[in-house]
């Protein structure tokens, strides 16, 4: 048998990682900072695929919770065959108005949490001679959007950089481009979708099934949905100063 772990399991993305990974049968431990959430899902999936699932509350922002989750994924009696980065964390102010404690948690999250886990899970994993990492990653990371962006580009290339070192050894790394999905991590973040045409709106169930198609064939960067295939080739070849001006879909503030 088996085992996944999945980060931000309770909800959206995650919550689906969750679901079809128990539905192909193997084991998880779910990492989430709602205990309650936590234990509730992993009860669910006891009952309705009779896997065995861990729940494992943490923090990532938090570098004493996110060593625990580490260690888990290192421990060499109880391995982790998959991993999936896949925890959140939205923005609602621009930059300059945030406060820097927040900008430095999403960073805790999105890019210090991908590091340290994909470190212990490619060790781990590479010892073994198998294993797939999955880390969520977005299409915003090819634009100029603040620091969201930015924290998503370095997961992008991060994946890669991580994939080619892996090469040849069993391990697989993918790094998975959504857009704006049917999730409540857009609601939480107070992100419309009623505005965004519908070939944009990603549905998380059959997202997470191509990213798991795609992992399955060791497929570096997956791209769900073909307007973000296209979107990918246009925001490659177009100049840099374009895809700045792309990304101000808002007023400039002074």
């Amino acid at each position: 048998m088996t085992t996944a772990l999945v980060t931000g399991a309770t909800a959206g993305i995650g919550r689906e990682f969750a679901t079809q990974l128990a539905a192909r049968g193997h084991d998880l431990v779910l990492v989430a900072r709602d205990t309650e959430r936590l234990e509730a899902l992993a009860e669910q999936l006891r009952h309705d695929r009779g896997i065995a699932v861990e729940v494992l509350p943490a923090d990532l922002a938090d570098r004493a919770a996110l060593t625990t989750v580490a260690t888990r994924i290192a421990d060499p009696d109880r391995p982790v065959h998959i991993l999936v980065n896949n925890a959140g964390f939205g923005l609602r102010q621009p930059f300059l108005t945030n406060d820097v404690a927040t900008e430095e948690n999403l960073l805790d999250v999105l890019c210090r949490a991908v590091l340290v886990l994909s470190h212990a899970a490619g060790r781990a994993m590479r010892e073994r001679g198998r294993g797939t990492i999955i880390n969520v990653s977005s299409v915003a990371g090819w634009v100029a959007g603040g620091s969201y962006s930015a924290a998503k580009s370095w997961v992008t290339v991060f994946s890669e950089g991580l994939a080619t070192e892996l090469a040849g050894t069993g391990v697989t790394v993918t790094a998975l481009c959504p857009g704006f999905t049917r999730t409540e991590f857009h609601e939480r973040a107070h992100l419309r979708l009623d505005t965004i045409p519908d070939p944009f709106i990603l549905e998380a169930p059959r997202l997470v099934r191509d990213a798991l198609a795609d992992a399955d064939k060791g497929r570096i960067i997956s791209v769900p949905g073909a307007a973000y295939k296209a979107l990918r080739v246009v925001t490659h070849l177009a100049p840099r100063p374009l895809v700045r001006l792309g990304q101000l879909g808002r007023k400039r503030r002074p």
